[in-house]
């Protein structure tokens, strides 16, 4: 990674996950609003990317810049589906962190 530069929607993006390893698709629209059963969560990234139960965390990426957490979504891999992450900077911010490279 090189740093943080967030994305614009039509952006290819690639996604690794625990369960499921990497998977790419095309980075869809940005601030959404998810009502999971837990509760609702703003501001994340839709993808067509697929996911699974246990990916959950993993790291997305757009060339060398770090994109995001996934959050979760709807589908699986051998379907495809749809993938939410919580974008990176404003993690960063948020908690005052700094994105180490290298």
């Amino acid at each position: 990674m090189t740093g943080s530069a967030e994305a614009s929607e039509g952006s290819a993006i690639c996604r690794s996950g625990s369960t499921t390893g990497w998977h790419c698709g095309t980075l869809q629209v940005k601030n959404s609003t998810v009502n999971y059963p837990q509760g609702t969560v703003y501001g994340l990234t839709r993808t067509n990317v697929c996911a699974e139960p246990g990916d959950s965390g993993g790291s997305w990426l757009t060339g060398t810049e770090a994109q995001g957490v996934t959050s979760g979504g709807s589908g699986n891999c051998s379907f495809g589906g749809t993938t939410y992450y919580q974008p990176v900077n404003p993690i960063l911010s948020t908690y005052g962190l700094t994105l180490v490279t290298g």
